[in-house]
């Protein structure tokens, strides 16, 4: 069975997400059963039995960064009013909009990831890989890999945590869910930043925003 329908039948039995799945496995050497629990011990199993839930509570968090610079707004839902207006989570709110404003995600999760940029990506990297001279069975394997990298970079959840890089967003998110015991996503979310598509000259507008939010 290939590493792929592994990752299936992984997810089949914990209902946790696709990378989370290849991640587990890559970790406990292919064993089914240590990956299973190695996803339980993280959590991830355990928030992933919480998705058929309704999370229709939450808040919209705005955040601007200073001079204005940068504008979000990022929509965290959970079961209850009483976990909405709770300090823990109005704080993973502002910890997520920060995350959104320096690390500028393009996607909340690889599920929403269209094709045709995917598709596109693909293209790239595989050209990519054979102009680098690599056969084309390793290419292949290549372009997998870039690709995860390429979701790591654009989908929230699977970015590195700007205040612990050894987490996720989801880990953050999922360590939120085993914390209150509702269901806790991001549903959605905004980001403006400032001339955007005009022509000016280059700001490390992340930069700026991580440095001030190490800070906070």
């Amino acid at each position: 069975m290939s590493l792929t329908d592994d990752i299936k039948e992984l997810r089949a039995r914990t209902q946790a997400g696709m990378l989370d799945c290849k991640n587990a496995l890559e970790a406990c050497g292919g064993d089914m059963d240590k990956a299973a629990d190695w996803l339980r011990e993280k959590g991830m199993a355990a928030a992933a039995k919480k998705e058929g839930r309704i999370a229709a509570e939450g808040t919209v968090e705005a955040y601007i960064h200073l001079g204005g610079k940068i504008g979000v707004l990022v929509e965290l839902n959970c079961e209850t009013d009483f976990v909405a207006k709770s300090d823990p989570f109005k704080e993973l709110a502002h910890n997520v909009a920060l995350q959104i404003a320096a690390s500028n995600p393009k996607f909340v999760c690889i599920e929403e990831v269209d094709a045709e940029s995917l598709e596109n990506e693909r293209k790239i990297y595989l050209a990519q890989a054979l102009n680098e001279g690599k056969p084309e069975q390793v290419a292949q394997k290549i372009v997998d890999g870039r690709i995860n990298k390429y979701y790591k970079e654009v989908c929230l959840l699977e970015q590195e945590y700007f205040r612990d890089t050894s987490k996720t967003i989801r880990d953050v998110v999922n360590e939120a869910i085993l914390s209150t015991g509702e269901k806790i996503t991001i549903r959605r979310f905004t980001r403006y930043e400032m001339g955007e598509g005009l022509e000016k000259r280059v700001d490390d507008f992340a930069a700026e925003v991580a440095k001030q939010a190490s800070g906070a």
